[in-house]
């Protein structure tokens, strides 16, 4: 039976993708040494780095003067290194979900955090849209998509301070203005490697102006003077990141992988919003196209472990939601074919029969 992979993340990937890491694990550019086993140094591999760094600023039409980093340590790193190198006084933050929480805690230990808007009262449902960025702010911090919650920022916002983005779930499903950032950042186990490489996109003249010491591996200096190679880097993720970013300039690039989420987005939430048993968790104008989240109407309920279990026999993997939420979540990222959203409408439609 065919798999159709929903899951949040670590995800799914383009099949392409995950046979050429495969061969290469085997035998990297015939060398007859694994990639697994090659030193980050060898002149077969700084060619890797280097493409990857150069397609990640063709595809997202990124200007000069920014660097491309590839670490470790996933976001939830990133959720101190912004802090570290942009907080002097004062930070504002957008509180849309369990990531922006996490993010605003770890930035508290080392300034004053000002919460511009929060969700949390309506089980972050919505994306706040009134509110007031001071003006006196280091920064101002988004999460762009919330896998959680299933809801998601769609354009670039207006700021009157520099802005840091979370992009770890949408990154490359939509065009980006980068320069309106000084750093965005995410967990690369989404939309575009496995899990356990992070990329960095930081504006260099942004760096630099901190007061406090920043500890070496922690100061975005220290991995754009390095290349990234400061240390070992994730060596396999950063090859499947590539083969990725070769894979979307194929597809016709990021607005290509716009017009898929939009149209994978729009399907599934027509049957949700038409079939009596399921009703979706976020607000319609903020609804995610990467994680859409649903649940069983009210009079319903009973049903949910049911439907979960029948989805499941039907070959849908990863759809149970999230304990926040509940119900159900079909994660939409770029390398999910229309035909398993479909097969996922087929399923729903089947039960709804059934009921």
């Amino acid at each position: 039976m065919k798999k159709h992979n929903f899951n949040a993340g670590p995800s799914i990937l383009p099949r392409e993708v995950i046979e050429d890491t495969a061969k290469a694990i085997l035998d990297f550019n015939g060398s007859g040494l694994s990639l697994m086993e090659i030193s980050h140094r060898a002149k077969d591999f700084q060619p890797v780095v280097d493409e990857a760094e150069a397609l990640f600023k063709e595809l997202l039409n990124i200007p000069e003067g920014y660097s491309v980093l590839f670490l470790g340590g996933g976001a939830s790193l990133e959720f101190c290194m912004v802090p570290y190198n942009f907080l002097e006084k004062k930070a504002a933050y957008l509180n849309t979900g369990t990531w922006a929480k996490k993010a605003m805690k770890e930035a508290k230990g080392l300034g004053e955090v000002v919460e511009v808007a929060s969700s949390a009262d309506a089980n972050f449902s919505f994306i706040p849209k009134d509110y007031t960025v001071p003006a006196d702010a280091d920064y101002f911090h988004i999460t762009t998509n919330n896998t959680i919650f299933g809801t998601e920022l769609k354009e670039d916002l207006n700021s009157p301070v520099p802005m840091v983005a979370d992009m770890s779930s949408d990154i490359f499903s939509r065009p980006i203005d980068v320069s309106k950032y000084i750093c965005i950042y995410g967990g690369a186990q989404k939309n575009l490697a496995p899990a356990g490489v992070t990329f960095v996109i930081v504006k260099n003249d942004a760096l630099g102006k901190m007061s406090r010491y920043i500890p070496t591996m922690l100061n975005y200096q220290t991995h754009v003077e390095s290349g990234s190679m400061f240390n070992t880097p994730p060596v396999v993720p950063i090859y499947s990141a590539l083969l990725t970013l070769r894979w979307i300039k194929a597809q016709g690039g990021v607005k290509a992988m716009e017009s898929r989420a939009i149209e994978k987005a729009d399907l599934l939430y027509a049957e949700i919003d038409r079939n009596k048993l399921f009703v979706g968790t976020a607000a319609k104008e903020d609804r995610s196209r990467m994680n859409i989240c649903f649940v069983m109407a009210p009079e319903y309920k009973e049903l949910e472990a049911d439907f979960l279990k029948f989805a499941t026999e039907k070959g849908m993997i990863g759809i149970k939601g999230h304990r926040s939420v509940g119900g159900f979540r079909a994660s939409c990222y770029n390398a999910l074919p229309k035909e398993s959203v479909q097969a996922l409408i087929d399923c729903m439609q089947e039960f709804e029969k059934l009921h």
